[in-house]
Parts: C-alpha cells; structure tokens; sequence
C-alpha cells in the first residue's frame, strides 16, 4: 500500500474497514464548522490557559531538573494538546491510567503539583493520591499502564458506574506485548476504556517506521475489534473531540476506543541523556514547528477576540509562581525514611517487615 500522510488524508481503506482521521483546526487557525465541538467561549480559553501554563511549567521543570532538584523528567511540549484536550473530556469521576510522561494530565485531573515533584524525585508521598482523585500513579514499565486501564475499567463495568478510564503511551508502547494485551481484554469484554497513542515518531530515538509495518497504530484496535481513529494531535480541539466521542461511547456500553494522535515531541525523550539530534533532523524539527499546537489554537481565539498577550502573559507568570510554590512545598515535605517507607507498603505491616525494620534501627543505634 501507497504510504498516505496522516495529515494530508482524511481517511483511507485498511482491507475492508475504515480508519478514520480527525482534524478541526487548520494551521492558520481556520476550523471545520461542521466538527467542532459544542465548547463555551470560557472554556475554549480555559484549554488555552492551561496549555500555555503546562507549557510554561514544563520549561520550568526542565530547569529544575537540570539544577538536581527533580529526578526524571519526560519533557512534553509539542503535546499539549493531545495531553489538555483529552484529559479536559472527561468527567472528574473518571480514571486515568498515565505513563510517565502523562504528568499534566493526572495534575489537572486534581493531583497536587507537589506531589508531581514528590514523584519525580522518587518520594514515598508523591505516590499517594489524595481519596477524591481518580487516577493512578505513572508507570515506569512501558505499557504496564494499559493494561491495568483495561483491569479498571472492568471494576467499573461490575460496579455498574458510567465512568470511563483513559491510558496514554507512545509509540513505543505500541510495540509491547501489554498493548495488545490490554486492548484485546478491553474488546472482549466490551470495557469502557480508551487508549492513547501519542505517536511522536521516534519513541525514543527508533522511527515509527521501524517500530511497526502497519500503516498506523490506530487500525491495530481493529483487531481487538474495537473504534479505531487517528486523530491530528497538534489540534486541542479534535483531541477534545475524539475523546468526548469515545468516552460517550464508553458510557453507553458501546466498549472501547483507541486513538492514535499525530504529534511531535519538540524536546528529548527524558532529561536522563537523550540527544534528539542524533536521530531527528533541523528540518523537520522547523516543519513540526509550524504545527505547534499553542500557535495554531492562539490563531483561532484571536479570531473570536478570546484571547490577548495580556491573557498568555498572566497565565505564563502564574504558571511560574505557581512551579515555584510547589516546588518549595515538596522540598519542604520531610525527607523518606527506610522506616517510614516500610510502614508505608501496608496497611498493617507484615510481622517479617517489622523485624526487617526493627534490624535496621538497632544497626543505625536507634
């Protein structure tokens, strides 16, 4: 089969069924009438404000881990939109199931930012999730998270909820025997669940090309027999709404979804020694550009007077007083102890932590 640009093509056949490309908002902040989603003007610049301020902290948390005061840190500008749009979807009793580099979604889902950074510099409370909050923490296992949406979304589905649970990877992810795993459970059991792909074409430096013969990631949920679509991941509002569609598919007991969004990631992969310019070239690194997710949504507002360098200048210094307030309360937040950590596993502590514990105090004269 020909290759076919994702961005150029709106839909082609795969053998005898369809996957489908979603894209509202042109690059010269133009938008499809016909598929944009039914958003206030208060909230069309709410998912600007966050994205300029996620945007903003990412800089910010770039900067801070470069000074040792965070640990790993996956970059995300170039994927605010896929990240904003599709978490500002979803209802606040919905889960989500992140990777590690899904940060600002589970923080604008209601996690503290503290304890972002608490996770980041492997803090024992950056994992403890306030009660009301419904996510769980990043996984580190590439892929381990999709299979655990689909085993939430199953406890969901027994408990006879109307909530849905949203995971992310990358491509890179894709290529893991637990995406496979966790979709095909999801399309068995008709599970409200929707998976992201963020394909940003590299992974972490291996192309798309490489990772896959498919000619995308989005038609292997057909097998799973489950709603395949790609989506323009550099448009907030397509992301927006390929998720609201998918989660009202979700509650209506119609099963799961998979998404692949087009995007790019403009930094490295991690701040732990990726060089993206051994693998991506200035050119196509300036053609992305043009795409910028911010850049193009900014257009559109301007269009309908929603949105002023006065609106991006106050969401950018509150962004930054904000980063350093958090960051301020998590450096305070009382160093980890091996004892506390071990009291930490349980609820009650098993009888050989406790003697492990107790052996450990008395080595330190305690």
């Amino acid at each position: 089969m020909e290759h076919v640009s994702v961005l150029d093509k709106a839909s082609y056949e795969v053998h005898t069924n369809k996957v489908e490309l979603l894209s509202i908002l042109s690059l010269d902040g133009t938008v499809n009438e016909e598929l944009l989603p039914n958003l206030s003007d208060e909230q069309l610049r709410e998912l600007m404000r966050r994205m300029v301020f996620t945007r903003t902290w990412d800089q910010r948390a770039i900067s801070l881990q470069r000074q040792g005061r965070l640990g790993f840190y996956a970059p995300v500008s170039g994927q605010e939109a896929s990240m904003i749009g599709s978490e500002f979807a979803l209802n606040k009793e919905d889960f989500i199931c992140p990777g590690y580099r899904d940060m600002p979604q589970i923080v604008w889902h209601g996690l503290p930012m503290y304890q972002a950074f608490l996770y980041s510099k492997g803090h024992q409370h950056g994992g403890e999730v306030p009660e009301d909050v419904n996510v769980l923490m990043p996984q580190i296992i590439i892929g381990a998270q999709i299979v655990q949406s689909a085993g939430v979304a199953m406890g969901l589905k027994k408990r006879g909820k109307k909530n849905v649970v949203i995971t992310y990877t990358g491509d890179g992810g894709s290529s893991q025997g637990d995406f496979y795993e966790g979709m095909n459970f999801a399309g068995a059991f008709n599970l409200p669940v929707i998976f992201v792909v963020q394909n940003n074409g590299y992974a972490i430096s291996t192309p798309s090309s490489k990772q896959t013969a498919a000619e995308t990631i989005a038609q292997k949920g057909l097998a799973a027999g489950i709603k395949s679509v790609q989506v323009d991941g550099m448009d907030v509002l397509a992301m927006y709404k390929a998720v609201q569609d998918a989660a009202e598919r979700g509650r209506n007991g119609e099963g799961a979804t998979l998404i692949e969004a087009i995007t790019y990631r403009f930094g490295p992969h991690s701040m732990s020694g990726d060089d993206p310019t051994k693998y991506r070239t200035k050119d196509e690194e300036s053609e992305w550009a043009l795409k910028d997710p911010i850049v193009r949504f900014r257009k559109y507002l301007e269009t309908k007077n929603l949105w002023t360098e006065e609106d991006e200048t106050k969401t950018i210094e509150d962004a930054k007083q904000t980063v350093a307030d958090q960051i301020k309360k998590a450096e305070s937040t009382a160093k980890m102890t091996i004892p506390d950590l071990i009291d930490s596993m349980f609820e009650m502590t098993p009888p050989h932590l406790e003697e492990q514990k107790k052996a450990y105090l008395e080595k330190e004269g305690n």
